[in-house]
Parts: structure tokens; C-alpha cells; sequence
């Protein structure tokens, strides 16, 4: 795999589909066991980094729906 960008400067759709390259990879396999141990670390921490996109956007979203609405609280 190419040098790739550090896991917490990627964005939701970014970190998908990279992690969508990562599964694919590790399916098909033939990797080495180094390269396929990093691979996994790789995709897991592309894996939280979506969850964290994710949980945020929630957030930001519960919070706007609070301000329209504080009687709803």
C-alpha cells in the first residue's frame, strides 16, 4: 500500500472508502502477515475515525434540533 494520509485528518467519505480498500484487500488476501497486520490497524483506526465523524455529526444535529425546539428538551 502507498504512503497514505494520517487516519485523523480524513474526512467521513474518505475514511470509508479507504476502509472499504482495506477490507477488499484483506479478502482477497495474499498479503504478508506484517502487511496484512498493518492493514488491519489500519483499517480499525479508519473504522473509529468514522464512528467519531459520525457521533459528532449526531451531536451537531441533536444540538440544532434542541434550539429549534428547547420545550422539546
Amino acid at each position: 500500500m502507498s504512503e497514505r494520509p494520517a487516519v485523523d485528518t480524513l474526512g467521513y467519505e474518505q475514511a470509508r472508502d479507504e476502509l472499504v480498500e482495506v477490507v477488499r484487500a484483506l479478502e482477497v488476501g495474499g498479503l504478508g502477515l506484517d502487511e496484512s497486520v498493518a492493514l488491519w490497524e489500519r483499517g480499525e483506526a479508519l473504522a473509529r475515525r468514522c464512528e467519531d465523524q459520525l457521533a459528532g455529526a449526531r451531536t451537531r444535529i441533536e444540538d440544532k434540533l434542541a434550539e429549534a425546539d428547547p420545550d422539546d428538551a
